[in-house]
């Protein structure tokens, strides 16, 4: 472990993982779709996935997973675990950057929009796959 951003808990087995193939818009669905049921097939399965999505930066941010998983719960960021709705605005892409508005429904029905910016890993064990660099509420 070479790179301190890989750590014994990164990346997490029994989460999906940034794939070679999937752009920005469907490296950010596959985390939408896992934090709208964070229960399933495990407990936290979606903060996990999330947490797997996260580029070298904010793994360096956020530390350990467990760190992560305390974020997600905060009250800024809990309302996109288990949402009950993810409406996606246009995905504005650069060369090896992309952003994208989400405004999600909360499990409380409250709405919150949120910033995804997203670029291919230049580090890591994901080098070269879209990840997210920032999530930021508007």
């Amino acid at each position: 472990m070479n790179d301190p951003t890989e750590t014994a808990d990164y990346p997490i087995p029994s989460a999906p993982t940034p794939a070679p193939d999937d752009g920005p818009a469907a490296a950010l669905r596959r985390q939408l779709d896992a934090l709208a049921d964070d229960g399933t097939p495990t407990d936290d399965a979606g903060i996990e996935t999330a947490y797997n999505f996260a580029s070298p930066a904010i793994r360096r941010r956020t530390g350990s997973y467990d760190r992560f998983a305390r974020l997600l719960r905060s009250p800024r960021y809990a309302p996109l675990v288990d949402h009950v709705e993810a409406v996606t605005g246009p995905l504005e892409r650069d060369w090896n950057d992309a952003t994208r508005r989400v405004t999600v429904t909360g499990p409380d029905g409250r709405t919150r929009t949120y910033e995804f910016r997203l670029s291919p890993a230049t580090t890591g064990p994901f080098r070269n796959c879209w990840q997210t660099d920032a999530v930021v509420v508007v």
